[in-house]
């Protein structure tokens, strides 16, 4: 799954624009190597995302192409929020 889908699937990002100009500024990393909005992601990768001053860290758990609001949470796995 693309990266900037991940993001919006997952409600990390509100939208998919929004990932898709996150990345392309260069605020996110997946396994340490600056990625963009087409990288494919795997089980497994470590997601690092910049937000104004922060940094979020998240491992992905499962890759689904749509989910409820309830059950987007389940798709990572929270490892550090910096502030």
């Amino acid at each position: 799954m693309r990266l900037d889908k991940f993001l919006k699937v997952s409600r990390i990002v509100k939208r998919r624009t929004v990932a898709k100009e996150i990345a392309d500024a260069g605020r996110i990393s997946v396994n340490g190597v600056k990625a963009k909005p087409g990288t494919e992601l795997k089980v497994g990768d470590i997601l690092e995302i910049g937000f104004g001053q922060g940094k979020t860290r998240v491992r992905v758990v499962d890759l689904r192409p749509a989910v409820r609001k309830e059950e987007a949470e389940t798709l990572y796995e929270l490892l550090e929020t910096e502030k």
